[in-house]
C-alpha cells in the first residue's frame, strides 16, 4: 500500500496575522509610545521619531546622510519564497521612501525550529536574498532566535544627500498626490487565508509586493517632489494622514481615481479583509471624512493594510508629468494622480 503523500506546510497556519497586517495598530502605537522619556538628539540626526516617517536619517558628512531601518514581519503567503521575497521588498522600500540608495542589510530571522523543516526556513532566507541581489546590496549579517511563530525581514541601510532627503512631513498646499502601486494586499491576504484566492489573485499580489520600490531614488533628484512616503500597515488613509499632519494641510482624496488590484473590491464586499484593517480605522477615522457615495467596501480598501505597498508622492503641479513618466518606465503602469492637498486642518477628505 502506497504511503500517503505528505500536505504541504501552510506557513500562514502558524502566523496569527500576516505581513503588515501584525503592525500594531496605530492608536495602541500612539498610547505606547507617549510616554516614552525624552532622550538628547544630536544635531546630526536629520530624521527621527517625530513625525513617524519611513526610516531614520542622520547626517554623517556635507556630502551623505545614512538612512536606517528595519521591517520584519509573520507569513503573508504560504509559499517559504515568496515570503522571504516579499518580506525583504518591504524592508527596503523605507531606504527608497526616504530617497535613498540601500547598501546593505542585516537578516532578522526567528523560526519554531521543531515545527518548521530547515529546508523551508533556508527558502525563506533564498528569497530575501534573490531580492537584496536585485536591489544590488548584500546580506552582511544578521540575527536569528528560535520563536513561536515564523518572522523574518531586514535592518538595511542605506545613503542619501543630505540636501535630498524626502520626508514625509515636506507637502505643500497645492500640490498633487501620486499612488504608484494599487492598493488591495490585505485583502488578496485574507482571501488566501480563506482559500478563496484564484492563481490569477495570487500572481497579482506576488507581482505587487515584489517590486522594488526603486523609483525613489529618483525621485529624490527631483526638486517639485515635496513629501515622499510608502503605504504599509496604516493604508493609505493611515499614511496620508501622517503627510497632512505633518504639513499642517488637508489631504483631498477622489475615489474613483484610487487606483485597486484587480477583483479586489468585490472580495472586500464580500467580507474577505483583514482585522487591521478595522483597526486603523477606529485609530484614525475621526480625522476621516468619507462622501456619502464612499461604500463600506472602499473604506475597507482605503484602510487596507498594504504589505509592501507603492510609494505616495506630493508633488507640485507642474512636476506631475514627469514623476508619472518615470513610473511608467519603471514598471510601475498603474501609477496615478489620486488628489492634492489644500489648506485646511490635518485630516483627509474623500470624494
Amino acid at each position: 500500500m502506497t504511503a500517503p503523500l505528505e500536505q504541504p506546510i501552510k506557513l500562514t497556519s502558524f502566523s496569527h496575522g500576516g505581513g503588515c497586517g501584525c503592525k500594531i495598530a496605530p492608536g495602541v502605537l500612539s498610547a505606547i509610545l507617549k510616554n516614552s522619556a525624552g532622550f538628547p538628539v544630536p544635531k546630526e540626526l536629520m530624521v527621527g521619531i517625530e513625525t513617524a516617517d519611513d526610516a531614520a536619517v542622520y547626517k554623517l558628512n556635507d556630502e551623505q546622510a545614512l538612512i536606517a531601518t528595519t521591517d520584519f514581519f509573520m507569513p503573508i503567503v504560504d509559499d517559504p519564497y515568496d515570503f522571504g521575497r516579499i518580506a525583504a521588498t518591504n524592508a527596503i522600500s523605507d531606504v527608497y521612501a526616504m530617497g535613498g540608495t540601500p547598501i546593505m542589510a542585516l537578516a532578522l530571522v526567528g523560526m519554531p525550529i521543531n515545527k518548521l523543516p530547515v529546508e523551508t526556513i533556508g527558502l525563506i532566507i533564498k528569497g530575501g536574498e534573490s531580492i537584496c541581489a536585485e536591489a544590488g546590496i548584500p546580506i552582511a549579517g544578521g540575527h536569528t532566535i528560535d520563536s513561536v511563530e515564523p518572522i523574518y525581514g531586514l535592518v538595511v541601510l542605506g545613503l542619501v544627500h543630505p540636501s535630498k532627503v524626502k520626508r514625509n512631513a515636506d507637502a505643500r498646499e497645492g500640490d498633487v498626490l501620486i499612488l504608484s502601486k494599487p492598493l488591495g494586499v490585505g485583502v488578496l491576504s485574507a482571501a488566501l487565508k480563506k482559500g478563496v484566492l484564484g492563481d490569477d489573485g495570487y500572481k497579482a499580489m506576488i507581482d505587487n509586493t515584489t517590486k522594488l520600490n526603486k523609483p525613489g531614488k529618483a525621485l529624490a533628484e527631483m526638486a517639485g517632489v515635496h513629501a515622499l512616503t510608502d503605504v504599509t500597515g496604516f493604508g493609505l488613509l493611515g499614511h496620508l494622514l501622517e503627510l497632512a499632519r505633518g504639513a499642517k494641510l488637508t489631504a483631498r482624496l477622489t475615489m474613483a481615481d484610487i487606483p485597486l488590484l484587480p477583483g479586489v473590491e468585490q472580495l472586500a464586499h464580500e467580507g474577505y479583509f483583514t482585522g487591521a484593517s478595522g483597526r486603523n480605522w477606529d485609530a484614525y477615522g475621526s480625522d476621516v471624512e468619507l462622501a456619502a457615495t464612499v461604500k463600506p467596501a472602499q473604506q475597507a480598501l482605503l484602510t487596507d493594510p498594504q504589505t509592501s505597498g507603492g510609494l505616495l508622492v506630493s508633488v507640485d503641479a507642474a512636476s506631475v508629468d514627469e514623476v508619472l513618466a518615470l513610473f511608467r518606465r519603471e514598471g510601475f503602469g498603474e501609477a496615478a494622480v489620486i488628489g492634492a492637498m489644500a489648506a485646511g486642518d490635518a485630516r483627509v477628505v474623500v470624494a
